[in-house]
């Protein structure tokens, strides 16, 4: 492909439709609840995109409490019980507006990525399943994936027991196989263009093009007719099932200006820490600015991908032990001297891509309150 999703637009995007959103809902309400983000935004995949970043953060509370040596969770009476205990708390779901918010806006981005890549964001979620078969993990998304259900549908069935690798590869074959069947992004995402237009010449950039632009101008853009019907279902158990969307005719406002980051990556044979840090420290704050514990927390799926591709000489396993490194250091500075004297030079980074720049910036949010 020439063209790629212009990352910084689509974070600037999903962050702006999450306060657009958020701010209407908590106006008068100061909890949601579960029947609430069902029936939350005239996109309903991108309502399930939240309920699914709720099911995974359950996993993630189940698997810690898994960890607890002294009690057999393998028994059936021990399983039985936490079903059901899971089947009450998607029944009780209440959240407040600063914690809604980011899920929201990951579950932007999960969308827009799914529509306009579905390579990308399938391959995303083989990598969430780790060292352990990816089986189980995409057979408890598929719940909650509305698009392209064909090509996932088929990546389940022909990946059967194998290995994330063997999955990816059986991706790869599935996509180009029904690359021509997939439904068009922009039909895909034209509902999310009631609740703020898509610019789509700002999100869709050619190679050629600069990774990052000081601002996006306003443009007038004629928007796909479409409109999602509200859900009626409740939400008993998860995982929650759901009909697609119908299109009827609706024409959307004027797209308003969305800036995006500006920022310049350093120069020369090697990274000047110092400059990098400057310059990331006086940025206007984004949706992925904030503090991190580690790297791999950090990185957002479509990251993932592109560092593995672009820096990484498309090695997952290279890119786990650079983050494992760079999270040992103590510094930034340390941690900056570790990634010249490992991958700039070796690897041939060019410090003007847009995968450096992110690459840099996270590094940056690991170190930034040391």
């Amino acid at each position: 492909m020439n063209d790629k999703i212009n990352l910084n637009y689509l974070e600037n995007y999903a962050h702006a439709f999450s306060e657009k959103v958020c701010s209407e809902y908590f106006g008068t309400k100061k909890y949601m609840s579960g029947q609430e983000i069902i029936q939350l935004t005239p996109s309903t995949q991108v309502n399930f995109m939240v309920i699914k970043a709720l099911f995974e953060k359950w996993n993630e509370e189940l698997d810690k409490l898994k960890s607890n040596p002294f009690f057999d969770y393998k028994d059936m009476a021990v399983a039985e019980a936490l079903k059901e205990f899971m089947n009450v708390l998607s029944r009780a779901i209440k959240i407040e507006n600063h914690h809604f918010r980011p899920l929201m806006e990951i579950a932007v981005i999960d969308t827009v990525l799914l529509a306009i890549d579905p390579l990308l964001y399938f391959w995303g979620e083989i990598e969430k399943s780790k060292e352990e078969n990816p089986l189980k993990h995409l057979k408890a998304s598929k719940k909650y994936i509305k698009w392209h259900t064909k090509l996932l549908a088929e990546l389940i069935e022909k990946g059967g027991q194998e290995e994330s690798e063997i999955y990816k590869n059986t991706l790869n074959d599935l996509y180009q196989k029904m690359l021509n069947e997939l439904e068009p992004a922009q039909n895909l995402l034209a509902s999310l263009n009631q609740v703020l237009p898509i610019d789509w010449n700002a999100l869709i950039q050619s190679e050629a093009e600069e990774a990052t632009v000081a601002a996006m101008p306003e443009v007038k853009e004629e928007v796909l007719d479409s409109n999602e019907e509200e859900s009626e279902e409740k939400i008993d158990d998860l995982p929650i099932s759901h009909t697609e969307p119908e299109d009827d005719d609706k024409e959307s406002p004027t797209a308003p200006v969305i800036e995006e980051r500006k920022s310049t990556p350093p120069s020369g044979g090697t990274i000047d820490p110092a400059l990098a840090w400057a310059r990331f420290e006086s940025e206007q704050s984004g949706l992925l600015k904030g503090p991190i514990e580690s790297l791999e927390d950090g990185v957002a799926i479509n990251q993932r991908f592109m560092f593995t591709k672009k820096l990484f000489e498309g090695n997952p396993d290279l890119m786990g032990h650079a983050f494992k490194s760079i999270d040992k250091c103590d510094s930034f500075v340390e941690a900056i001297e570790l990634i010249n004297d490992r991958y700039v030079v070796k690897l041939n980074w060019d410090h003007d891509s847009e995968e450096v720049i992110e690459f840099l910036h996270l590094v940056y949010r690991k170190f930034d309150e040391k």
